[in-house]
């Protein structure tokens, strides 16, 4: 997983504002929307033990470990504009979305091409 500038800079801008230690941003997947499965994100106070823990542009990404799959090669982006400010997860593994944008379709990279990409 990586992130944008734009991404970086937004979660160390929220980060830097906490009142609370932040160890980094966790990152997961869940099921639920119209789509199947729902990106979720939260500030975590420590890692989890069987975290993936990527750090890029000097932010800490703690991935949920049943989220994994979900997220090789994910690419987070921050975008805003007049009427809204967002995340936007560019993930080769999305096979579609739902027209409101809040929840996506994605398959699971299989171990066999995990393998070869790390």
């Amino acid at each position: 997983m990586t992130l944008t500038d734009a991404a970086a800079e937004r979660v160390r801008a929220v980060i830097a504002r906490s009142e609370k230690p932040i160890a980094g941003l966790r990152i997961g997947v869940k099921n639920g929307g119209c789509a199947g499965m729902e990106y979720t994100m939260e500030f975590a106070e420590a890692a989890g033990k069987f975290d993936e823990v990527v750090e890029d542009k000097g932010v800490k990404v703690l991935i949920d470990p049943k989220a994994i799959l979900y997220l090789l090669g994910t690419q987070m982006d921050f975008k805003a504009d007049k009427l809204s400010a967002q995340f936007v997860f560019n993930n080769p593994n999305q096979t579609s979305a739902c027209g409101c944008g809040e929840s996506v379709a994605i398959t699971p990279v299989q171990p066999e091409r995990a393998e070869a990409s790390a």
